[in-house]
């Protein structure tokens, strides 16, 4: 099996330099493997598993234009969102939502998470999280 996920997101990105750049030195993510003939990486961080591809034209089902994936935010649950958001903040990359806590409700029980959002280089949503517990509603 190529990836320990049963559900790994691959996004199309216009330059794979610049998103591996993006993915690796700034939100930390490892390479797992990568196939530079393709332009192709598979991506972990944590649990998470992330494939980018520069566009080819193979997977397109319609023209890509900025922003890539309108529509979709990925949820990355981290274990130190505040380390990986001061980082963006360090080499001055715009974040889209500032770190916050939030609670959702869930059935009884009220899940907590900080939490912030930034788009990749192509506008892909990413909402970096990290669990901060549980309490009743």
């Amino acid at each position: 099996m190529l990836t320990g996920s049963k559900l790994t997101p691959e996004l199309s990105v216009s330059n794979i330099e610049k998103s591996l750049n993006f993915y690796i030195n700034l939100l930390t993510f490892k390479v797992k493997y990568e196939r530079k003939e393709d332009k192709f990486a598979m991506l972990t961080l944590g649990g998470c598993e992330i494939m980018i591809e520069q566009v080819n034209g193979y997977w397109n089902t319609g023209e890509l234009a900025y922003p890539f994936g309108r529509g979709i935010n990925f949820q990355i649950m981290v274990d130190d969102a505040e380390f990986i958001y001061s980082r963006l903040k360090k080499y001055d990359y715009p974040i889209k939502y500032k770190l916050t806590e939030s609670w959702y409700r869930v059935d009884d029980k009220l899940y907590g998470q900080q939490e912030f959002l930034v788009m990749d280089p192509d506008g892909y949503l990413l909402r970096l999280a990290e669990d901060i517990g549980k309490k009743a509603v």
